[in-house]
């Protein structure tokens, strides 16, 4: 099991003389990284903000330093800029926080080189892996027992005839980022065997051999849908809260939410301690459920090993996940806590379409959209201490609408 001792064995511990200044090193500086920056730059804690493009954190108030890499997407690449940047800015002994998929894979295949320098909470690739590839993912579920949607994972178009399943079924990656990236989409629908195949195919193009999954879709939008947060250490939450997707963008296949609400939904809460027990995990964890109407089982859709979209949802809700991650790296002594309920989160730079598509499509009412938007504590970018983030996103929207596909 990961543990403090063996996280951050170079530095010395608060009681032994922390050094003075110790700050946080976000790589990637959209929402989720701003979401970090805030959390910890409240309370003092400098921050360094990595990214290689135009991102909304570098313009925070918060942001000690502002730092452009060439690419965080290819793996020595940014191991490279992140031990040159750590001598460069004498940032020896900050905590690492990477906020994208490929980012915590290269930071975990690169461990050994990279304790030496940071404060590094994401655990070994050995861990890492069962969440980096969705089809490890699934494998690892179902030995547990956990529920999960029937999956495949053919190796040709010529398998394809050997998936006997109800249409329709999403056609989607084992490793999300080249696909994402090319595409901008999560996964695709195949509403019939030829559809299947085509989809399969241009899929195959995109992604890694034996990298395309086939899985059954479970009916419902994202009401259906649940996230299990956590900061996990030796085998327990220390912090928790479940959370529901109220709406999301696209409705069927939700790339990311643009409105949740924290639940209590506790029954989570043991398969979510059961699975990231099996691959021996330490840090900050987002397993995402379906609840699936068939048979009223949750079932295990997706697993983040970082901070995810809507985390800056915890300190409004009562857990505070970056400063409780903080907090044990430098080692302080972390109380277990839990978020309440109905606490909401919005992202409206995404919600207000998404929004309007459905209230014309007849999904949504007009007035549950109006209601909605008295119900939220935390937009995911607006805030009155520090609103230049704010002003340069709407300024940035013609550029993020091609770079990410809003």
């Amino acid at each position: 099991m990961a543990s403090l001792s063996s996280v951050s064995k170079s530095f010395p511990r608060k009681g032994g003389g922390l050094p003075k200044g110790v700050g946080a090193v976000v790589v990637g500086g959209d929402f989720h990284g701003l979401g970090i920056a805030r959390s910890l730059g409240r309370r003092g804690i400098p921050i360094c903000i990595i990214d290689d493009e135009y991102s909304i954190g570098r313009f925070s108030r918060y942001a000690t330093h502002v730092v452009t890499a060439p690419t965080i997407r290819k793996e020595e690449e940014t191991i490279g800029f992140l031990l040159d940047t750590v001598r460069r800015l004498d940032l020896r002994g900050w905590v690492l926080f990477p906020t994208r998929d490929e980012i915590v894979a290269a930071v975990a295949r690169h461990r050994a080189q990279l304790i030496d320098w940071y404060r590094v909470p994401t655990p070994e690739w050995e861990s890492v892996k069962w969440a980096w590839n969705k089809w490890n993912t699934y494998c690892l579920a179902e030995k547990l027992g956990i529920a999960i949607p029937r999956t495949w994972c053919p190796r040709s178009v010529q398998e394809l005839d050997g998936i006997e399943a109800e249409f329709p079924l999403g056609v989607k990656p084992a490793v999300k980022e080249d696909f994402f990236y090319a595409t901008k989409a999560k996964a695709w629908r195949a509403n019939n065997r030829q559809e299947l195949r085509s989809l399969f195919e241009r899929a195959s193009r995109h992604v890694a051999g034996n990298e395309v999954l086939i899985q059954e879709i479970i009916p419902g939008d994202g009401n259906h849908q649940l996230s299990s947060c956590v900061f996990f250490k030796d085998g327990v939450a220390l912090g928790s809260m479940e959370a529901k997707r109220r709406r999301q963008h696209p409705p069927e296949f939700g790339r990311a939410a643009t409105f949740v609400e924290t639940v209590d939904c506790r029954e989570l809460m043991e398969p979510t301690l059961r699975f990231l027990r099996a691959m021996n995990y330490y840090g900050l964890a987002e397993i995402e459920y379906k609840r699936d109407p068939r048979d009223g089982h949750y079932k295990l859709l997706d697993v983040n090993a970082r901070t995810w979209g809507f985390h800056s949802l915890g300190p409004a809700a009562g857990v505070d996940f970056p400063y409780l991650l903080f907090k044990d790296q430098i080692g302080e002594p972390v109380e277990v806590c839990r978020g309440r309920p109905g606490v909401g989160w919005i992202r409206m730079i995404t919600d207000i379409p998404t929004s309007l598509r459905e209230i014309v499509a007849g999904r949504l009412s007009l007035r549950s959209y109006l209601k909605s938007l008295k119900d939220f504590s935390t937009e995911s970018v607006f805030s009155g201490e520090d609103l230049m983030p704010t002003l340069m996103e709407l300024a940035l929207l013609p550029y993020l609408a091609v770079k990410r596909g809003y």
